[in-house]
């Protein structure tokens, strides 16, 4: 089971916070106090609430952090490095205070006789399934020095394809967003002016113009209402992307839109076998 704490570290007495694997929260306390460390507060994983992972979450490790990293870890193992000493000396050099936390841990674990992989696997937000399993591999052949080397290439590749294909949406949402834009100052702003000469006519006015105006009506006297909806919604829906069941029903969704869905089964089509090269070229 994974855990959350917080601790006191006894050598230098600087606050400590990450995850942690264990079967029981009393063996979780028994290998932290190992560690030297004076444990503040443990729980389970999946009772931290939303806002306090929000507050503790620190800056996010970018695809590129990740990159660098795995050529930086390749290099120190080409030079026969040992495993624990490679990801203290990245844990200080690190920048981005995420990724130094997460590295700390790691570095933790394998002092704690824990394998480089399981280290790695406890840490979903930095490092992927894919890339903890290659490093398995790397781990049962023997060669993590260009196994990490492939990891770095892997991953600049599939940014650059990411890449590519944000900048292919990018024009349709921007037309989307204009034309959204475009229409809310219309029913607000133009539509009230041009009814109330309609109106001042006295003349039966078409079906389609009665739904017009009608809608800027409600725009005029419920817009505030409307946005506090679709904000709640959006955040709702934000969530429900985050949990396991919203993200297979998305990844589906994704597949269904036109345009959009051409080029996500593309995209993962490439990954695919892009996958299959590193592996293979892996062993």
């Amino acid at each position: 089971m994974l855990y959350r704490y917080k601790a006191i570290d006894q050598l230098n007495e600087e606050e400590k916070q990450g995850n942690i694997e264990a079967a029981t929260v009393d063996i979780a306390i028994s290998a932290l106090q190992r560690r030297k460390l004076i444990i503040v507060s443990i729980v389970p994983a999946d009772q931290v609430s939303f806002w306090e992972r929000a507050m503790t979450s620190g800056p996010r490790v970018s695809y590129r952090d990740v990159v660098i990293l795995s050529r930086q870890i390749a290099t120190l193992f080409k030079a026969q490095v040992s495993a624990l000493r490679v990801f203290q000396l990245l844990a200080l050099e690190a920048e981005n205070t995420t990724l130094r936390r997460r590295l700390e841990e790691v570095a933790e674990d394998i002092q704690g006789g824990m394998s480089l992989s399981n280290a790695l696997g406890k840490h979903p937000d930095v490092f992927s399934d894919f890339y903890v399993n290659m490093v398995r591999a790397g781990e049962e052949s023997g060669n993590l020095s260009n196994t990490f080397n492939y990891l770095a290439d892997y991953l600049d590749r599939s940014y650059e394809l990411v890449s590519k294909t944000k900048n292919a949406l990018i024009y349709p949402a921007f037309v989307v967003v204009v034309f959204i834009v475009v229409m809310i100052l219309m029913l607000v702003v133009v539509i009230p002016k041009l009814s109330a000469i309609i109106l001042e006519t006295g003349k039966e006015l078409p079906f389609y113009t009665k739904i017009v105006i009608g809608l800027s009506n409600f725009f005029i006297h419920y817009g505030l209402l409307f946005l506090v909806v679709l904000v709640t919604a959006i955040f709702l829906l934000w969530r429900y992307a985050h949990t396991e069941k919203g993200k297979k029903y998305l990844a589906h969704l994704s597949l269904s839109v036109p345009y959009i869905g051409d080029l996500y089964k593309k995209l993962y089509l490439a990954r695919i076998a892009d996958n299959l090269n590193t592996m293979l070229s892996s062993g």
